[in-house]
């Protein structure tokens, strides 16, 4: 029977026959309309059965629902009903038995609200607890719970292989099919979310793949369709079919708004952002940044960039620069960095460009196993090692700062391991960035020819995926004189050069700020210092140097 046909049937049932549902069905009417994604009924049927359950005589089952209601309502954001079905689970509770699987199903708020506050060694003891009576008590659905979030504590302290095992653990009773319909759903989007918190980007694609696998055998069900077609857009993306995951995010808005979630459906809206900005889209961008913020997520680090891509870098930084500000956990900062790397690096402060890069290596060399997946059957792909994405973000990071600071050489490694762990990685957007700084790496080294070749590649991909912003910088790099090489650069740094042939074709500092996207600021800088290690006076005399060296 579907989901649909359940409800229909216990709801008809409900009111054409003279009694009242039992207690049981009542629990079985608030799952099915759950499933289907109403939300309002969902709660009313299981307020229903709460009452049922202490008419029958049996408190322990009315206290169960007591503590989902406080759950589920506190996911909504209704805080004080939230708090008043928890304040009677527990008062009920203090009357039963000191054994009884409630206690452990209690502490499931303990639980959310730690993690939600960062409280990670609070969340391991309250999921060590529960766990510890789920097994007492054999209750799949609770020990499933107990030790996935055992495994989220852990990853985020550090113990990132351990944590992912038990992640797998959890999973294992859900593709068995051992778990309630609802607890199975919970789990999966929340194990998905974890992988890719923890850049375990391998399990996120697995666990979401079955996730796709179980949402198509109940094509009826609304509930956790819409998460799955999130995640569904964000490996899409990765993987370069960027039509399509801007098709499911917007699928995955109309089922949030089915369904009454506005914060997953802003979560929704800012992976359309995050599309529109890379296609260069920026006034689709904007709008569906703006809607999300809205929705109650924040959207970052694609606002960041969002205000680079429209030349104020200022704004850019201000606003990566808060948002460091106000994050301390380093996963959740490990996210953020790669922006502030970008952003620092175009305003032309390599001094922060470096710190960021420097807390970026930190983070993936403490978290060991983040982003790496690594067991004991693959010990080649550590952090470093290739393969990973907090490797390969670590890698691309490390060599737009090296080439900034002149040091081609250190930029063409770390920049080798990044487009190495993109490819094993299979996102082609992301190895065509760090291809095309490899171009440039081997350019200031003197070898045009391997620098054409990781431009042409870079364009043919940038061009396949409809990334137009920097399908044109890759087109301005490849239409330039090759005689920018390390033995004839004068003395000035890739960025002055740009700089000096934008002079010598007449540009204001502004304009040069707008092409470049600096700020006028960073553009005075680079002017003063080619000026004075050309020995030069003027623009005047700049120009004439340009074209008198073959510059330009």
């Amino acid at each position: 029977m579907s989901w649909s046909e359940a409800y229909a049937s216990l709801s008809d049932a409900d009111t054409a026959r003279g009694a009242p549902l039992t207690a049981d069905e009542l629990e079985r009417l608030a799952t099915a309309a759950y499933m289907l994604g109403r939300a309002d009924d969902h709660l009313r049927a299981l307020e229903r059965a709460h009452r049922a359950h202490l008419d029958a005589g049996a408190p322990l089952r009315a206290i169960r629902c007591a503590i989902w209601l406080g759950i589920f309502l506190a996911l909504r954001g209704e805080q004080a009903r939230a708090t008043g079905w928890l304040s009677r689970a527990r008062r009920m509770l203090a009357h039963q038995p000191s054994d009884c699987v409630e206690r452990g199903y209690l502490l499931l708020p303990k639980m959310i609200r730690h993690a939600a506050a960062g409280e990670d060694a609070g969340a391991l003891a309250a999921a060590a607890d529960a766990a510890a009576i789920a097994e007492r008590c054999r209750d799949a659905d609770l020990l499933a719970l107990a030790v996935h979030e055992q495994g989220l504590a852990l990853a985020r302290q550090g113990q990132v292989e351990r944590g992912l095992g038990l992640l797998d653990e959890a999973m294992v009773a859900v593709t068995a099919g051992e778990l309630s319909p609802i607890v199975t759903g919970l789990l999966y989007c929340s194990v998905i979310d974890g992988c890719h918190e923890l850049f375990a980007l391998r399990r996120a694609q697995e666990w979401t793949a079955a996730l796709t696998a179980w949402c198509e055998r109940q094509p009826e069900m609304v509930a956790f369709t819409g998460r799955c077609l999130v995640h569904r857009a964000e490996l899409m993306q990765l993987h370069g079919a960027w039509h399509d995951a801007l098709d499911e995010a917007r699928r995955a808005g109309g089922r949030f708004a089915r369904a009454g979630d506005a914060r997953p459906a802003a979560g929704a809206r800012y992976r359309e952002g995050e599309l529109h900005r890379l296609r260069g889209e920026l006034a689709a961008a904007e709008r569906a940044y703006r809607d999300a913020h809205r929705g109650g997520v924040e959207p970052l680090p694609g606002l960041a960039l969002l205000r680079l891509a429209q030349g104020d870098g200022a704004a850019a930084t201000a606003t990566i620069r808060r948002a460091l500000a106000e994050t301390t956990a380093p996963l959740r900062r490990a996210r953020l960095l790669p922006a502030a790397v970008e952003i620092a690096l175009a305003i032309g402060d390599g001094e922060e460009a470096r710190d960021a890069c420097a807390e970026l290596e930190r983070i993936a060399s403490d978290h060991g196993g983040a982003g790496s997946e690594a067991s004991g059957f693959d010990a080649g792909a550590r952090v470093g090692g290739g393969g990973g994405l907090l490797s390969a973000l670590v890698g691309h990071a490390r060599g737009a700062v090296a080439l900034d600071g002149g040091d081609a050489r250190a930029a063409l490694r770390a920049l080798r391991e990044a487009s190495e762990a993109w490819r094993l990685l299979e996102a082609p957007y992301e190895g065509a960035r760090s291809g095309l700084l490899l171009a440039l790496a081997c350019r200031a080294l003197g070898d045009e020819a391997t620098a054409a070749l990781e431009l042409d590649a870079a364009r043919a991909a940038f061009a396949r995926l409809g990334a137009a912003p920097d399908l044109a910088r890759a087109e301005r790099l490849a239409g330039r004189s090759a005689g920018a090489t390390a033995g004839d650069r004068h003395g000035l740094t890739a960025r002055e050069l740009e700089v000096l042939r934008l002079v010598a074709a007449g540009a204001t500092n502004r304009a040069i700020a707008a092409e470049l996207v600096l700020s006028e600021r960073t553009v005075d800088r680079h002017v003063s210092n080619i000026l004075a290690k050309l020995r030069l006076r003027s623009r005047t005399a700049a120009t004439a140097y340009a074209y008198e060296h073959e510059l330009v």
